[in-house]
């Protein structure tokens, strides 16, 4: 497939040596899951889920769960009731991964169970909206952290965070189109850098209450304000902190054993990142009351100055450190979105192609990577963060769903994981209910605005991928052509092992 397209550009062109060189470099490519696979052993999963998930969010949400449901008690539940709501999730996610072993996460998962429109729109909403937004605040979250210093007693500049979080997209985008050992290798680095503050808070709290620093946890149920929506509103926040915790299903492909080592790096990887959250935030409420927790700027600063002193410029580095190792395992996971939407023909041609010299989705990253900036540029983008958790858990709730459902129109499908139906569907209906809650019990136009988003992406799929108009066609074929010779990429043949 890919030979025959070189070939005929060769000869359309007249470029007979560029296309000899990319002729014979092209099968390369069929080698990609063989020589990545090589790369991704089940510690390099558990690095990858670990490293996603403990980002920014665990030093950013405790201030916003506390706000939600007012007391220690309820704060620290919801924190590890989210911690076993994405341990959930991840089984049947583990389940839909061994069973359907292509990378792009809940994407084939949809195309397999409901079609192709339900998958192009995750792909649709995914793409543009959820994965680069997160992408961009996860970036300028790292910017802020490591801008702080030089800014002491003031905010810095509005340029040089976004600046920062540019170069840091341009950085991560470039190590990940560049080698998938090396991503991998980074996230492992990044990840043993943000344990280490993990580890130097949790040692802090625990031996705090050794000695006898219990007090905020006495009547920890006291002036809770607990209703549907306090706890949706606080599970939206816990939840955004442990998001990640479906992206090694992402790069199922290029997991080494993937009936064995996916399900066993989610049994590991999430509990682990549960237990450290919990423990987390316990330390916290050693050193701060509810009250003063909810007035500092920053928990985790806060924390550091009181308990650590002079040695206090450890959190922000280290939590800088923190934050860029969640961008890099979201860029690495993200970009075999976009590859995989491409080779289903569901996005530009192009962003399925593999790059012939480096085995990695080159031109998918890079694309996810210039949308994530665009995001940097508008001054506030918080507006979207408001709804992310609602779009997300619209297309996780159907993902799940889709494991009920193919266990009645697919029973031929191998399924080395098979975890009991009980968890899809306790997953599914939690899911109902972050998605409806906030718009009964507490409406806004912004939820609205997204689903309209959603809805507008039946719009692009009949015009260009369901009725294939040419003209689209056309423009595209010689765009595709020259970034296929500049990028030296070339589709992927199929591998018959």
């Amino acid at each position: 497939m890919g030979g025959g397209s070189l070939r005929k550009r060769k000869g359309e062109d007249n470029r007979k040596e560029d296309g000899q060189s990319l002729q014979s470099q092209e099968h390369q490519t069929t080698n990609l899951q063989k020589q990545a696979k090589l790369y991704l052993f089940p510690l390099h999963g558990i690095c990858m889920i670990v490293g996603t998930i403990i980002g920014s969010g665990i030093f950013v949400s405790p201030k916003t769960v506390l706000e939600s449901v007012g007391a220690v008690g309820p704060c620290l539940t919801i924190w590890a009731a989210c911690g076993v709501l994405a341990t959930l999730g991840a089984l049947c996610f583990a389940e839909l991964g061994t069973m359907i072993t292509k990378s792009g996460g809940e994407y084939p998962y949809l195309m397999e169970a409901f079609g192709p429109i339900p998958a192009f729109l995750f792909s649709w909403t995914s793409l543009l909206v959820i994965k680069p937004t997160s992408f961009a605040i996860i970036c300028l979250s790292f910017a802020e952290y490591a801008s702080a210093p030089f800014y002491p007693g003031c905010d810095p500049p509005q340029a040089v965070p976004k600046c920062l979080a540019a170069a840091a997209i341009v950085v991560i985008t470039i190590v990940n189109s560049l080698s998938v050992k090396l991503g991998s290798y980074l996230q492992n680095f990044l990840t043993a850098a943000k344990m280490i503050i993990v580890t130097i808070i949790i040692v802090s709290g625990i031996v705090l209450l050794a000695q006898g620093k219990t007090e905020n946890f006495e009547n920890s149920f006291k002036d809770s304000t607990i209703s549907v929506s306090s706890i949706t509103l606080a599970f939206y926040n816990g939840l955004w902190a442990y998001d990640g915790w479906n992206q090694l299903n992402y790069i199922t492909e290029e997991l080494k054993n993937p009936y064995r080592n996916l399900p066993l790096s989610i049994i590991i990887g999430i509990p682990l990142v549960t237990v450290c959250y919990v423990l987390i935030n316990i330390s916290y409420f050693t050193v701060m009351t509810s009250t003063e927790l909810l007035q500092s700027p920053a928990v985790a600063v806060t924390f550091g100055n009181r308990v650590l002193h002079s040695a206090s410029w450890i959190v922000p580095l280290f939590v800088a450190f923190s934050t860029i190792g969640s961008a890099n395992g979201t860029c690495f996971t993200a970009g075999r979105l976009v590859y995989v939407a491409g080779r289903e023909g569901h996005m530009l041609k192009v962003l399925s192609y593999i790059s012939v010299k480096r085995l990695t989705p080159a031109p998918a990253i890079m694309f996810y990577g210039a949308i994530a900036i665009i995001y940097i540029i508008p001054g506030d983008i918080n507006s979207l963060i408001n709804y992310f958790s609602f779009a997300v858990w619209i297309f996780y709730g159907l993902t799940v769903f889709s494991v009920i459902v193919m266990r009645f129109t697919r029973k031929e499908l191998k399924r080395p994981i098979k975890v009991p139906i009980i968890i899809p569907v306790i997953v599914t209906l939690i899911s109902i209910v972050l998605v409806l809650a906030p718009i009964i019990t507490a409406p806004e136009m912004a939820y609205l605005y997204c689903v309209l988003f959603i809805l507008s992406g039946l719009i692009v799929y009949v015009l260009f991928v369901h009725c294939k108009f040419k003209w689209p066609q056309k423009i595209s074929k010689p765009i595709t052509m020259h970034l296929q010779m500049l990028l030296e990429v070339a589709p992927e043949e199929e591998v018959n092992e």
